[in-house]
């Protein structure tokens, strides 16, 4: 934004038009957590209130924390009728059902039901009954939501069916303000949605981009170590980002679309790194569903998609692509091989 300054010297009013500092980075609640933008030298304030305002229309369309979302109508018509539902609801379910097929139904975006009977990360989490779990688990399909792209709708074939697009919907996001950034020939950012990282360009100077990739068993702010990129998106899926305490006995909320309950496959956290974030998000929970072989081996046979494993003994393993761009800073961890 540009100032006009007067200045009146000896009669003679002279005028200088003044260039207002960029902006620091700005941070929003959006999409359910702290999203932070970095625009650097760029940084404008009507740039930065169309960036945040995507953010808000994305969350009401998808969102299930909030009333009278496309989504909410999409589940309140479950084994009724179809609904039509905006583009944005279109691409991410596509994506949604693309990684569903992948996994074999490990990632499964019609997991709705059982999320919400756990509800952990909301003020009505608990440990539900094995009935409980046992009742909604056949709910649990996604080959049972009928998409027609065409006509922009969605079905969901079982009374009780309920999507849930909250694993990989920031990553959607997180493309959709690098799409905004790119029509403003904006050069460089770093976009931060709640820990879906998009190093959007490089640094100043063409250096990488420096990524700390947090300790699952630490404190927030706490790294395992340093990944270096640029033009690259990184998305970490973990038991240490929402989790419900009962009894001693500590559950976090990555469901299995099995048994229902959290995942155990000795996996404390995932990264995945890709060139896009609606890929990183979806891989991410997939991967981390699926555990260290099966997991690896789907990022293998993608050739676009790199993937960091952190286990509970306090071992790391890699894909070859990202290894050598990740350097270990703490501690408690060490390659296991």
């Amino acid at each position: 934004m540009r100032r006009i300054v007067s200045i009146i010297i000896a009669g003679l009013t002279l005028t200088f038009v003044a260039c207002a500092k960029p902006m620091p980075a700005q941070t929003e609640y959006v999409l359910g957590t702290l999203c932070t933008i970095n625009l650097y030298e760029k940084g404008k304030p009507e740039l930065y209130r169309t960036l945040f305002s995507r953010l808000r229309e994305i969350e009401d369309h998808m969102s299930v924390n909030k009333d009278d979302t496309e989504l909410d109508r999409v589940n309140a018509a479950a084994g009724r009728e179809a609904v039509t539902v905006h583009a944005d609801v279109i691409d991410v379910l596509s994506a949604a059902l693309h990684y569903a097929e992948l996994s074999g139904g490990a990632f499964d975006p019609t997991v709705g039901p059982l999320v919400k009977l756990w509800g952990i990360g909301t003020d009505n989490a608990r440990v539900p009954a094995p009935e409980e779990i046992n009742k909604v688990l056949p709910l649990i399909n996604w080959k049972d939501v009928e998409l027609d792209q065409a006509q922009r709708t969605v079905f969901l074939k079982r009374p009780g069916m309920a999507l849930d697009l909250g694993a990989i919907a920031k990553g959607y996001a997180a493309d959709e303000i690098a799409r905004i950034l790119k029509k403003n020939q904006i050069e460089r950012a770093i976009i931060d949605l709640g820990g879906n990282v998009l190093a959007y360009g490089q640094k100043q100077g063409g250096k990488n981009w420096r990524i700390g990739v947090q300790d699952p068993a630490g404190e927030r702010g706490a790294y395992v170590g340093i990944l270096e990129i640029k033009n690259k998106t990184m998305v970490t899926s973990g038991v240490y980002e929402r989790f419900l305490i009962k009894d001693g006995v500590r559950y976090h909320h990555i469901l299995s679309t099995v048994d229902g309950y959290p995942v155990q496959n000795k996996l404390l956290s995932v990264t995945i790194v890709t060139d896009r974030s609606i890929d990183a998000d979806g891989l991410s929970t997939t991967v981390f569903a699926l555990g260290y072989e099966k997991g690896k081996a789907l990022l293998e046979s993608l050739g676009n998609a790199e993937g960091i494993f952190i286990f509970d003994d306090g071992t790391l393993r890699a894909t070859a692509g990202v290894r050598s761009s990740f350097t270990v800073t703490s501690e408690r961890y060490r390659w296991a091989d």
